[in-house]
């Protein structure tokens, strides 16, 4: 689907392209306005949801929608030892990738390793459990067991209560989440350092992952049904569309409605937050979908496949290489009289660099899939 392809590389655009020119352009402006229009493109900094807080699920939720695309051979009875050898080779990947880009792993310092702590090892975690469940299991079951897990966090949350942490606690200080990280992590956390023998914790890092893993697997499903209506052959395209966004508006609504029991928090994947995530992703899936292969409006949209159809290819480059160099080359002597928008002029260049490199790979159909 070429809505799928767009959706992504809005997403990526985003992510690799927007974000680091906005934040430096911001600090240049120094104007109250623009700072308000900057809450647009900043995460929020515990409860509650602004827009950027949907690039990361919104890449978890795309990463299911191929999967009915993708898995339905073995569905069918394909061999299934392709299947895991699969999916436990993406798998190893994404959690190799994720430790490359902010886990440190090319610091070549085992001191400053962190195990869990990346999008992309969220993906790795919500795609095995999805693509499980979609290959072994009917969409009952899946529902069934989405649900269970949404609860089953609301309920540890709520129900267990430990050395000072949980029993119904949401700061970020004394969540039951924060607990299990660093019961479980300790100093392969993120942030995480040892001081006499003594595991320090950097004040600064309220993510959490291991309990939070139930719920990237809830994220991820929601895009494998929403793949499943778009595959379906007895559904119209347009009555497709449709369903995405009624789907859409009923998880937002559900999800914020639960928000008084269950604060909407993505810092620790709360399931409230990740309702209404994925029913704006279901929506903004329901809404290219309709445009772009619906109605067939295409034309513009041909640099967001540059992004999408080389996705983590164009997360790695933006995350590992450092285009730092070549933008300060070509710009050098202009710092004089752009005064303070330099650093914007940099991060501008990076990007640029950074779509020039994708753009050959797609005219040159390189497509590096995990």
């Amino acid at each position: 689907m070429a809505s799928l392809d767009v959706l992504r590389g809005f997403d990526l655009f985003c992510l690799v392209g927007l974000e680091g020119i906005l934040h430096p352009l911001a600090r240049a402006v120094d104007k109250p306005w623009f700072d308000r229009l900057m809450w647009n493109f900043s995460h929020v900094e515990w409860e509650g949801f602004s827009p950027w807080d949907l690039v990361m699920p919104l890449f978890l939720f795309m990463s299911g929608v191929s999967i009915p695309f993708a898995m339905q051979r073995y569905r069918e009875g394909a061999e299934r030892s392709a299947f895991y050898r699969r999916i436990l080779k993406r798998v190893a990947l994404l959690w190799v990738f994720g430790m490359m880009c902010q886990g440190n792993l090319l610091g070549l310092n085992p001191d400053c390793i962190y195990l869990f702590s990346n999008t992309l090892q969220s993906i790795a975690v919500g795609y095995l459990v999805a693509a499980l469940l979609y290959v072994h299991t009917s969409w009952r079951v899946q529902l069934a067991v989405g649900a269970g897990f949404l609860l089953s966090y609301w309920g540890l949350m709520q129900g267990v209560e430990v050395q000072g942490y949980g029993g119904g606690q949401y700061t970020p200080d004394a969540n039951l989440a924060e607990w299990i990280d660093r019961m479980v992590l300790g100093r392969f956390r993120d942030g995480a350092y040892v001081e006499n023998g003594n595991v320090v914790f950097a004040p600064w890092y309220r993510y959490t992952w291991i309990l939070s893993s139930v719920n990237f697997a809830v994220t991820v499903m929601t895009g494998v049904w929403a793949g499943m209506w778009l595959r379906a052959s007895r559904i119209s395209a347009s009555r497709k569309a449709l369903l995405l966004c009624v789907a859409g508006v009923a998880m937002v609504a559900a999800g914020w409605l639960w928000h008084p029991l269950l604060p909407v928090i993505k810092k620790i994947w709360t399931s409230s937050m990740v309702l209404v995530s994925s029913g704006y992703c279901l929506l903004l899936m329901g809404v290219v979908y309709y445009l772009v292969d619906c109605r067939g409006y295409r034309r513009g949209t041909g640099w967001l496949r540059v992004y999408g159809m080389n996705s983590i290819a164009a997360y790695m480059m933006a995350q590992c290489v450092n285009f730092r160099s070549l933008s300060t080359s070509w710009s050098y002597g202009l710092e004089q009289y752009v005064g303070d928008f330099y650093p914007a002029l940099v991060a501008t260049s990076n990007s640029v660099i950074l779509y020039i490199v994708l753009w050959m790979m797609y005219k040159k159909g390189i497509f590096l899939k995990v």
